[in-house]
């Protein structure tokens, strides 16, 4: 596949092009490992590395253009340097132009949130399979293209994979994408140049402020998705979250609001809950789901919502949606001969693992005893391990703590902080 630069260049405005506007580009990488003869190299500015200090090394393996925030101390000739404000956003804008601006060939519904993006995600990919249209997925847990599997690496990929990917799934026919939209990938302007039919809020609590810093920028992060939804576009707020207003007050989308507590555009009411799923009442149709918890109440409503604003049939989609079963380590229920049941649920948040204790100590019958395993993973928010233990120690029986993925840090180290969160008297290992 060949294009010239200056037709990748549509939608960018460059500050400076120093050489051949009219250079064929054969390949795109941001990886100076990577480039090869007729490539198009993306410096750009991370939190561990600058692309600038890798110019020259893609330039040395064949790259024909190189798109930076600075021009290098030594401009070759034969090589075309383009200078933007930001890198990352003419990646994102280049790399949809190269890949037939894919996000346009397909219905593309991004859901962003603290938790439950992975679950309603997967639920809506779920879903319209199941209605009977091919989809695709980009979500923490995997990537697939209709019905093959590509393993996940982010939440939300880089924007060369986003847009090598989106281009698969419409070259197959898909009609929808479902995706994760991380607030790192918004910041880094990965999903600049995607149009997307959709946006969809859960909720936002206490998470990446290792990242973000603080919680005002976390929130900012999540808002500027959908600042830039379009006019065509649908905005799904959940308004039982404070912040679930802010996030949709200046979108050009239509907005439409979600809740299970008061009036909303789409209403949700847990009528039973037992340890197989539980009954809802959604618009005023009783429906029962193969999963359980008020947090899955609101993912169920979302994904309900999503559909209908889609433009599928109402009773078709409840049809479609009591037949979903739970995504794989998300309250998972496996019992064992013996009647002992283990609930397995990836909560990476303190709000995450409450909403699990809750729901299990809500149905757990009078005897049964909780014991709560928890694990906080290394090089990743710290702020929040304490909290977490504290949680688990104060909500169960027994808490029995772990470092989880350590990484690069020392898990004695990760522990000690979580054992900082228990007071006196509770039992935990």
């Amino acid at each position: 596949k060949e294009m010239k630069l200056e037709d990748l260049l549509q939608g960018v405005e460059p500050l400076r092009i120093a050489g051949d506007a009219g250079v064929e580009i054969e390949a795109l990488t941001f990886d100076s490992r990577k480039a090869e003869r007729g490539s198009l190299f993306f410096a750009l500015e991370g939190e561990q590395s600058d692309g600038h200090d890798y110019i020259g090394a893609a330039v040395e393996r064949g790259a024909a253009a190189v798109v930076c925030q600075r021009l290098p101390q030594e401009c070759l000739p034969g090589v075309t340097y383009v200078v933007t404000a930001d890198s990352h956003e003419a990646m994102g804008r280049m790399a949809s132009a190269f890949y037939g601006y894919p996000s346009r060939r397909l219905k593309l519904v991004g859901v962003t949130g603290t938790n439950g993006k992975t679950t309603t995600a997967t639920l809506l990919y779920d879903l319209f399979r199941g209605l009977g249209y091919k989809a695709g997925l980009i979500s923490t847990v995997v990537y697939r293209i209709d019905t093959e599997r590509v393993e996940s690496t982010h939440t939300t990929p880089d924007a060369l994979t986003l847009n090598r990917l989106l281009a698969q799934m419409a070259d197959r026919g898909c009609d929808y994408c479902f995706m994760e939209v991380s607030s790192h990938s918004v910041v880094q302007r990965r999903i600049a140049g995607l149009e997307f039919a959709g946006g969809i809020f859960t909720n936002i609590t206490h998470d990446h402020l290792d990242y973000h810093k603080t919680f005002a920028e976390y929130i900012r992060a999540k808002k500027l998705f959908f600042d830039g939804l379009p006019a065509g576009a649908f905005a799904l707020t959940n308004i039982d979250d404070r912040n679930g207003r802010v996030m949709v007050q200046n979108t050009a989308a239509r907005v439409s609001t979600l809740s299970l507590c008061g009036a909303a555009d789409f209403r949700c009411r847990i009528v039973e809950m037992h340890l197989e799923g539980m009954e809802l009442r959604v618009d005023g149709r009783e429906l029962w789901v193969g999963f359980l918890g008020r947090f899955n109440a609101y993912n169920t409503l979302s994904v309900y919502a999503a559909a209908v604003l889609l433009g599928a049939d109402r009773e078709e989609v409840l049809r479609g949606i009591s037949a979903l079963r739970a995504v794989s380590g998300r309250f998972e229920a496996i019992r064992s001969p013996k009647g002992v049941t283990a609930i397995v649920d990836y909560a990476h948040t303190p709000d995450a693992l409450q909403n699990v204790i809750d729901t299990i100590n809500e149905i757990r019958r009078p005897g049964q005893k909780l014991y709560v395993v928890v694990g906080c993973g290394g090089n990743r928010d710290a702020t929040k391990r304490p909290v977490m233990a504290a949680i688990a120690a104060a909500g169960g029986d027994l808490a029995v703590f772990t470092s989880d993925n350590p990484r690069k840090e020392d898990p004695d180290r990760i522990l000690a902080q979580m054992r900082e969160g228990v007071t006196e008297g509770e039992r935990y290992l």
